[in-house]
């Protein structure tokens, strides 16, 4: 019961209780002390009376008026004169006198913890107002030992009460707490449990029913995310899938681009201007055809191979890659600018990077092409002593809010028709491999530019 979260809260529930009850009880305990004690001046006022009425009564009626007012003598002031009224002897000395008359609240229980610690009985003088304007002022000694028994047992009484009190009141919150905050909690952990057995299982999506703000919010936060995980799991068998698919196809495209190859290689030995022209470039297209389906199966695992680095001449990577977006292109209005220090060389898979890089501007020219508006696209390059930055800029429409929201994420970052939208997701992915970073830094309806940074040297 001490380990669950509705015993808990009925223990602080009673000691809080408790604990309010006690900061009552001593100023509660205080005013006891002091309704006590006027009380034994208004019993020795009417005593008093008695002699006011006759100047001479017999001891034993005066022995027994005090005794009845609980005090030993009672002094009155009167039109300026102080009277003994009624007197005995009493059991030792005074040793404390008390003025009720200006008393403040924290001296008053100041005195009342005083006569409650201490055990021993005292004679006290005890001054006051007389009652009904009787007189100026009127004065007694006491006993303090029935003052101090009495104060005990109102206490105990006090502190009975609080524990009765405190008892009924944390079972009542310990019930509310059960029916309004456990019970949901338990809702949602069973289904928790019931969706972890099965979370590609739609039905198992929690249905928010409280009515409580917190456990709605709770509940409604619980079903976006096992909304997503399903929709992810969904997702990762189709990829899954795809993968395999993929892996079969890349496997018989490979044998057809070998073909294609070996008829390249026969091409080189043309004496044709053209194709002596073309057919470098078409055995290096073919070459990287090859090479990304030998990689199709290390994506379908999630993972691109590591990059094998050497030093990349940045220009001529960027001349081919332009050279492959102009026939792309065809007939529209569309130029490429280099902005390449000369002689750059940056170290790099040669590959990778030109996947990346061809992902970037090929994306560029289809935006451009797709808008039917004139349009250019640049690569631009520079190095610092702790990088080299390569930026991709086009003066395409701009992407749209929802690519942007999801654009490195796979079959998410498209907003193209007929896009895999693994094209940005991958050309990421390299560059983290290069222990690199691929930024958006503006896209809007001036363009779009991109930034790839590779790091000089590998951070510890």
């Amino acid at each position: 019961m001490f380990n669950t979260l509705s015993g808990r809260f009925l223990i602080l529930t009673t000691l809080f209780v408790m604990l309010a009850e006690i900061l009552i009880f001593v100023p509660s305990v205080a005013r006891f002390r002091a309704d006590y004690l006027q009380d034994r001046l208004e019993r020795a006022q009417i005593a008093s009376l008695a002699l006011l009425a006759d100047d001479m009564i017999a001891p034993e009626l005066e022995a027994e008026l005090l005794e009845n007012a609980e005090v030993y003598n009672v002094v009155l002031r009167r039109d300026e004169m102080r009277e003994l009224m009624l007197s005995s002897t009493p059991p030792g000395a005074v040793t404390h006198d008390f003025d009720l008359r200006d008393a403040s609240a924290m001296t008053l229980i100041r005195d009342a913890m005083m006569r409650l610690f201490n055990t021993e009985p005292e004679v006290i003088r005890i001054i006051g107002d007389p009652v009904r304007e009787g007189g100026l002022v009127i004065e007694v000694t006491m006993w303090t030992a029935k003052l101090r028994a009495a104060m005990i047992d109102y206490g105990l009484n006090i502190l009975l009460l609080s524990a009765v009190i405190s008892v009924i009141t944390a079972l009542l919150l310990f019930l509310a707490v059960q029916r309004l905050i456990v019970r949901p909690i338990k809702g949602v952990v069973g289904n928790m449990k019931a969706y972890a057995a099965d979370p590609e299982d739609a039905r198992r999506i929690i249905s928010p029913d409280t009515n409580v703000t917190e456990l709605r919010e709770a509940e409604l936060t619980l079903r976006s995310l096992q909304t997503d995980l399903t929709g992810a799991l969904r997702q990762k068998e189709r990829l899954a899938q795809l993968g395999g698919a993929v892996a079969r196809i890349s496997h018989d495209l490979r044998n057809v681009l070998t073909t294609a190859q070996l008829f390249a290689d026969r091409m080189e030995g043309s004496n044709d201007p053209m194709v002596k022209r073309v057919v470098p470039k078409l055995l290096n297209s073919i070459s990287r055809a090859v090479s990304l389906c030998e990689n199709t199966l290390a994506f379908g695992k999630a993972e691109e191979p590591a990059p094998s680095l050497g030093w990349v001449n940045l220009a001529d990577l960027a001349g081919d890659i332009f050279d492959s977006e102009r026939l792309s292109a065809g007939e529209h209005d569309l130029s490429f600018a280099e902005d390449i220090p000369m002689g750059l060389t940056l170290r790099a898979d040669p590959e990778q990077l030109y996947r990346v890089l061809s992902n970037l501007v090929r994306n560029a020219r289809q935006a451009i092409v797709a808008s039917g508006k004139p349009g250019e696209i640049a690569l631009q390059a520079f190095e610092t002593d702790a990088d080299w930055q390569i930026r991709v800029v086009d003066t395409g429409p701009g992407l749209p809010k929802n690519a942007r929201e999801h654009l490195f994420q796979p079959f998410a970052g498209t907003n193209r028709k007929g896009g895999s939208g693994l094209g940005m997701a991958i050309a990421a992915e390299l560059v983290r491999g290069h222990g690199g970073t691929l930024d958006l830094e503006r896209t809007d309806e001036d363009g779009t530019a991109f930034l790839v940074t590779l790091p000089k040297s590998i951070e510890e």
